[in-house]
């Protein structure tokens, strides 16, 4: 099966280059199934059931959210009944929507999306491990599903690299969200899952990770509030994985980093 993540999705820059570039990636590539991080889709903050189904009608099959999940509170109503948008796993119970989703492909395969949130620097959610390892324990690959994708939303790359080993052998696919920078570490693990510790952003990089580099320098060189951030401006640039597996096993074959447009150094399977 081949596999698409596209990094988190910042405003309209983003936005334009997702729906410029997914199509013809999924014609190019062959893809099967593509996720992305809609999490700062709308101006940053958060996501819009319009601009959600502007990503489906784009070729996105299922959106993750994380941490800005519900800055646009129109979402919380529409999340429970649109099983496509994804939510952390290991948010409370009480929150509404859910953080697992089973789809099937065009040709019938059986894809699982997980979204897990980390705890470093970010809010105190329940353990993502303990919520990771009981989701791949009564989802066993192969047997639950022929892919399994994990998102793992989070500030560090610690974390992220350990919740990846926990799925090591388990998942297809485990790859970083939340950071907007791309990690260099595309791989395919000991045990068969492909893991990238973060896919970077899909929007503009003359920034601050998406917001307008000047208020955002700002806010670090007088330690004073500043006007509010907002999505910087100029093409964005998709970044993403790319994952082929094993139809038999449902773990990697091939492991790759996706960058399309904007100013960053092209990176193609």
């Amino acid at each position: 099966m081949r596999l698409l993540y596209c990094g988190d999705i910042m405003g309209r820059p983003g936005r334009d280059a997702v729906v410029t570039y997914v199509p013809q990636l999924r014609r190019d590539l062959g893809l099967d199934f593509v996720v992305a991080c809609g999490e700062n889709a709308a101006h940053g903050f958060g996501i819009t059931a319009a601009i959600c189904q502007s990503l489906y009608d784009a070729g996105v099959d299922v959106i993750t959210l994380g941490n800005h999940a519900w800055d646009q509170r129109e979402i919380i109503s529409y999340i429970s009944a649109e099983p496509r948008l994804l939510r952390p796993l290991n948010y409370p119970p009480e929150a509404p929507g859910r953080g697992l989703g089973l789809y099937t492909t065009a040709k019938g395969r059986r894809v699982i999306v997980v979204q897990v949130m980390c705890r470093l620097f970010m809010d105190p959610l329940d353990d993502p491990f303990r919520a990771l390892d009981g989701c791949l324990e009564q989802h066993p690959l192969r047997d639950a599903a022929d892919a399994i994708i994990v998102d793992v939303h989070g500030e560090a790359t610690s974390e992220k690299g350990a919740l990846a080993h926990v799925a090591d052998g388990r998942a297809s696919m485990v790859v970083g969200s939340h950071s907007h920078i791309p990690t260099a570490d595309a791989r395919i693990m000991p045990g068969g899952t492909a893991f990238q510790t973060d896919a970077g952003m899909c929007g503009p990089f003359d920034s601050v990770i998406g917001m307008k580099k000047h208020t955002a320098t700002q806010r670090f060189v007088t330690k004073m509030p500043t006007d509010r951030l907002e999505p910087a401006d100029g093409e964005g640039t998709l970044c993403g994985f790319y994952v082929e597996t094993d139809d038999r096993t449902g773990l990697a074959l091939r492991a790759e980093p996706v960058r399309m447009g904007g100013i960053l150094m092209p990176a193609m399977p």
